[in-house]
């Protein structure tokens, strides 16, 4: 079973996604058999790499409500967040363009880093509010998880290194119909839209396994010579 996850590192809905869709597996009895991969989305493509605003004043202003309202939003989502075991400091974190962490992770994906990285990103903006623009920060976290430091800015200081990587998980997102996130697939068949309850998970990994596990036609014609752990039967 193969999930696709599309997600953004400044989506305060895509961490509580991903912690949700990770406790629905470490229930799932099949979890060996399911692989994660993670898809680049950008929430605004156009969204400048230094701001003057705080997460606050630009959420009030991307959504045209009062600072009040911007942050009664804030709190309710940290409240979200807070059943999930994540802690969410809203009052540093800095909104700023995400190209440069998506291409990361797909420096990270070949070298079989990508959920390492995916995690230690979230939680640096989140939780850490670091600057998902800064290269040395995003360097230092890559080499924290066992990356290449130099090879990791090496990548982010050329915006052509695996540009198209990530302009493809995005012309893919479109062609599905995608218009927001976190949007998991299952399979390329079965789709999941939001930071759905851990239920909705859980019920939708089983009906996928249930309806797409292997099924075997017998098509013997008796039962001679056959063995089981008790005995051969000639």
């Amino acid at each position: 079973m193969k999930i696709e996850v599309w997600s953004d590192f400044v989506c305060p809905f895509c961490y509580i996604g991903k912690r949700r869709l990770e406790e629905a597996l470490d229930k799932f009895d099949y979890r060996d058999h399911v692989e994660v991969e993670y898809k680049s989305y950008e929430l605004d493509p156009n969204s400048p790499i230094n701001s003057d605003k705080n997460i606050h004043e630009a959420i009030a202003e991307k959504y045209n409500m009062s600072l009040e309202q911007a942050k009664e939003t804030n709190e309710n989502i940290g409240k979200q967040a807070e059943t999930v075991g994540l802690t969410y400091h809203f009052d540093n974190m800095k909104p700023t363009n995400t190209f440069s962490a998506h291409r990361l992770v797909k420096f990270a994906k070949k070298c079989n880093k990508e959920h390492a990285l995916t995690e230690a990103l979230l939680h640096g903006y989140f939780t850490e509010n670091i600057d998902l623009n800064d290269h040395d920060t995003l360097a230092n976290i890559a080499e924290n998880i066992g990356l290449d430091r130099n090879e990791a800015l090496e990548t982010l200081q050329d915006e052509q290194v695996y540009a198209k990587e990530v302009r493809t998980d995005e012309a893919l997102a479109k062609q599905y119909g995608v218009t927001g996130v976190p949007f998991f697939i299952i399979n390329s068949k079965y789709a999941i839209s939001g930071a759905q309850p851990i239920e909705t998970f859980t019920s939708a990994l089983e009906k996928v396994w249930e309806e797409e596990k292997p099924a075997f036609e017998d098509l013997s014609s008796s039962d001679t010579g056959f063995c089981t752990d008790d005995s051969c039967d000639v």
